[in-house]
């Protein structure tokens, strides 16, 4: 009995060995293809069960979730496979490759230390936090990238609002402890060359702090409406193109005041809420949040608002109007941007019960937040009977086709998007029962802007509204007792 019980400990003992030599080249192999990029053989291990967020064993020593080990390398395909499935962005397990200091950093920390601007990119886009700290010796993913002098990653960092002052303190207290082969005085010096870059984009892409400051609808009123689970909205503003077009001037602001209003003011989930900002707004975005984000959430009882600040531009072939994405080209509008037929298609099948879409945009290619390419002579766009729409879809717009949208540069904003803005404050309820309804604020935004466009700018500009009668009923904000 004593011999069976030895027999039984000793396979017990053996059992336990093999399972753990099988976890640990399980968590090898994992790590290597996160190196490697071998998403085949990633892929196949993941499906076999093995854990997406696995801290790796290589050598004895801990190596860091597969996040962080394809952000590090700069796997841009395993990157995004893994975010795709799940893996947990601020991962923030173990990685002892920097010693016992190196505990707390996540897949942003790594790819700033190597300077993966695109895993970066990526990785905030999913949502991870730009200025956690890794720990108090190597602080934030900017001052990481200070460090390690990777001058790309620290002006997209600061392009994305880094905590520049944060990132400051930790470089400086390695510069004053004069540790040998660090970066902090180097790091210290790449930041303050930055500093004004920090400061523009803090004042919403380059626009003049003075601008910025005035604008009344820039501060919140005090009330609030009653939160709605069931309320989505995508938000964009574009104010710089790659393909070097014109600046639609305040579209970042815009898009930031709004988005401020919907989360804080009229009662919209900060979840629920996308916010798409000049390289963020891509035509890959549209597209992703259009039509695989809202048909994935929206509900049959649901609320959608759609805000769109930047440029528009006819297909002068066609006459269809297209939202510019951050990449389009007026050249080529129809391969690169996308058209309003396609977002009211996508729009209109959603199980959604009500759909707002407002637009400070313009598409005759007369001007303002408008573009056209070179020579061409565009259409004028009929917003009015261009499109047939369903009948959940209300949609207010800036202008009429022919018409320019015009930028409020004492306000620092659209003008359309100002005096919606402020409708959205109060002035909007004309009958004082405390609720501002689609129509309403039509009407309250009209003459506003129309007599602002005549006065200022010498133009005419006259907002549209574009809805069934029931749906001009459609309330944007109520308030709360």
């Amino acid at each position: 009995m004593k011999m069976k019980g030895n027999l039984i400990s000793l396979i017990s003992v053996i059992f336990i060995l093999l399972v753990g030599m099988a976890m640990t080249g399980c968590g090898t192999a994992l790590t290597q293809a996160a190196k490697e990029g071998d998403i085949v053989a990633l892929q196949k291990l993941l499906d076999q069960g093995a854990n997406i967020n696995e801290n790796a064993i290589v050598g004895g020593s801990m190596n860091g979730p597969l996040l962080s080990q394809a952000a590090y390398y700069c796997r841009i395909e395993v990157v995004k496979y893994l975010i795709h499935k799940g893996a947990d962005i601020n991962n923030a397990t173990g990685w002892t490759g920097y010693g016992a200091s190196g505990g707390g950093l996540r897949p942003l920390h790594m790819a700033a230390s190597s300077g993966c601007t695109e895993a970066i990119k990526l990785l905030l886009d999913a949502g991870a936090d730009i200025d956690v700290r890794a720990n108090e010796m190597f602080g934030s993913a900017l001052a990481i990238a200070a460090y390690h002098g990777n001058i790309k990653s620290v002006k997209y960092l600061l392009e994305r609002g880094a905590d520049v002052d944060d990132a400051s303190q930790v470089l400086k207290g390695l510069a004053d402890n004069k540790m040998k082969g660090t970066g902090g005085k180097e790091g210290l010096a790449l930041l303050q060359k930055f500093e004004k870059q920090k400061i523009a984009v803090r004042l919403s892409e380059n626009t003049p702090p003075s601008i910025v400051a005035k604008s009344d609808v820039d501060e919140l009123p005090p009330i609030k409406a009653k939160p709605n689970k069931n309320a989505y909205a995508i938000v964009i503003g574009i104010e710089q193109y790659r393909q070097k077009l014109p600046k639609a001037d305040y579209a970042v602001a815009d898009a930031k005041t709004m988005t401020e209003y919907l989360t804080k003011v009229m009662g919209y989930p900060e979840e629920n809420v996308v916010t798409l900002t000049n390289d963020r707004a891509s035509l890959t975005d549209f597209i992703k949040y259009f039509e695989k984000w809202l048909p994935n959430n929206v509900e049959k009882d649901s609320s959608v608002f759609i805000y769109y600040s930047g440029h528009g531009a006819p297909n002068p072939m066609t006459g269809d109007a297209y939202l510019v994405p951050y990449d389009g080209d007026p050249s080529f509008i129809d391969q690169t941007g996308y058209s309003l037929k396609r977002l009211y298609e996508s729009l209109g099948k959603l199980q959604a019960k009500e759909i707002i879409v407002a637009l400070d945009s313009c598409f005759s290619g007369a001007g303002g937040r408008s573009v056209i390419a070179k020579g061409a002579r565009p259409l004028v766009m009929n917003l009015e009977s261009s499109f047939i729409l369903s009948q959940k879809i209300a949609v207010l717009s800036a202008a009429s086709g022919e018409q320019i949208s015009s930028s409020y540069e004492e306000k620092g904003h659209g003008l359309f998007t100002y005096f919606m803005l402020k409708g959205l404050k109060g002035e909007g309820d004309t009958n004082g029962d405390g609720k501002v309804e689609i129509g309403e604020i039509f009407e309250y935004i009209k003459p506003q802007v129309e007599r602002i466009a005549r006065k200022t700018y010498n133009n005419e500009q006259l907002p549209q509204l574009i809805a069934p009668l029931e749906k001009q009923k459609a309330i944007l904000i109520e308030k709360t007792e």
